[in-house]
């Protein structure tokens, strides 16, 4: 990956708005598929100008394919894979896991019951699991299984994906280009195995799938982005956990990550983590300090997470008693999805500043917490936040330099 001691390079989660054309043609996804392709390249390309446009350095697709196939970022991998299906949950049988939020919901019964965490800055209805009249969601009566062997169907897919964004690069020496692609634990650790003998062997063949796209991403020389917001909220699944039952878990899900990335070129590996999008109060999220050295285990160069959320904006101390790997690469947020206001310049520098002084300035680029396209109230608003975002990386840089 490519390093400056000039200014920070700036980068963001995936998520981008879209032209208003080729979203509506979205909407009709199903009924308009040829169409859909027909038209997907040139909507990379002008997602890829308009990155450039605020200033960004390391680009991508907008994460449109998703939204083509699936409408999100993890969905559209039902249409690359097999070996999964849905089915009625037995009589009694409990769901494998808890929401995002149990441990939580006890803290703010009435915040939860009344659907607020569905208002917010991104407009009416936010993340969550919520009714928009009140009330909590419950599971439903159907579950995710696996049931046959997994396996990886999406080679001409992933390959028009790479071959879009390369295209869009031509001639643009000075971006790189990455693709977001989900991790082992966000495709499979919630879906129950019926198939492999037990879990162990379930994720280590989930890993075995997405590892074909992760290698054709990498292939295409692009980066690949592991996009795996369980390494975080997995605490919010089982409230019953102590940080010794979730270091543990996180000893298994780098082994399945690392062996999703195995013989890939670091160099062009990041993993992204999160707390998860829902606008509410994060309370109880784990801290960063109890699975940060977990995370700096996984073969990736660059690790990129929430660190502008105002739940997480301190943490960069953590690496006062941390040291950063020779060779690696921290992304933080800088700017996020949590508020429409767009953060000052001068703020993201401080945000920079405040991580170049405890790692060096060569390892520290700019992110943003999370895909932003689909989370503030305007797409307006996101490119604001990108520009204010490389702006602030060009004050760090002269700041650092003296």
């Amino acid at each position: 990956m490519r390093r400056s001691t000039d200014y920070f390079l700036s980068t963001h989660g995936g998520n981008l708005p879209r032209p208003a054309e080729f979203d509506a043609l979205l909407k009709k996804a199903s009924e308009h598929q040829t169409e859909v392709q027909a038209k997907l390249p040139a909507a990379v390309a002008w997602v890829i100008d308009k990155q450039i446009e605020c200033g960004v350095d390391i680009i991508n697709d907008g994460e449109y394919v998703k939204a083509a196939e699936g409408g999100n970022y993890g969905s559209y991998m039902g249409g690359r894979s097999t070996g999964f299906s849905s089915r009625e949950r037995p009589a009694g049988a409990k769901p494998k896991r808890g929401f995002t939020a149990e441990r939580e919901i006890p803290e703010f019964p009435g915040f939860y019951e009344s659907g607020l965490w569905f208002a917010g800055s991104g407009g009416p209805i936010r993340p969550g699991f919520l009714t928009p009249g009140g009330g909590r969601m419950t599971f439903g009566d159907r579950e995710q299984v696996c049931d046959g062997p997994l396996t990886y169907t999406g080679q001409a897919l992933i390959k028009a994906d790479t071959d879009a964004i390369k295209k869009g690069l031509e001639g643009k020496s000075n971006a790189d280009g990455f693709v977001a692609s989900l991790g082992p634990l966000s495709m499979g650790a919630g879906k129950t195995n019926l198939f492999y003998k037990d879990e162990e062997e379930y994720m280590f063949a989930v890993a075995d799938l997405m590892r074909e796209e992760y290698k054709a991403i990498t292939d295409a020389g692009l980066i690949v982005q592991v996009d795996e917001p369980e390494f975080c909220t997995t605490w919010s699944f089982y409230p019953h956990w102590s940080v010794e039952d979730l270091r543990k878990y996180l000893d298994f899900a780098v082994a399945v990550i690392n062996h999703a990335l195995r013989g890939l070129p670091e160099d062009q590996v990041r993993f992204h983590c999160c707390w998860g999008s829902g606008h509410r109060p994060h309370t109880q999220d784990i801290g960063l300090e109890h699975i940060v050295d977990k995370m700096l285990s996984i073969n990736a160069q660059c690790y990129t997470f929430e660190a502008s959320n105002p739940r997480h904006a301190h943490e960069y101390r953590v690496f006062e008693n941390v040291k950063l790997p020779a060779g690696k690469i921290i992304a933080p947020g800088v700017v996020g999805h949590y508020t429409d206001l767009v953060e000052h310049p001068e703020l993201v520098a401080e945000r920079l500043c405040n991580y170049a002084k405890l790692v060096g300035m060569e390892n520290v680029q700019a992110s943003t917490d999370c895909g932003i396209g689909s989370r503030v109230g305007h797409e307006e608003i996101v490119w604001a936040k990108l520009s204010a975002m490389s702006e602030g990386c060009r004050i760090a840089g002269k700041r650092m330099k003296g």
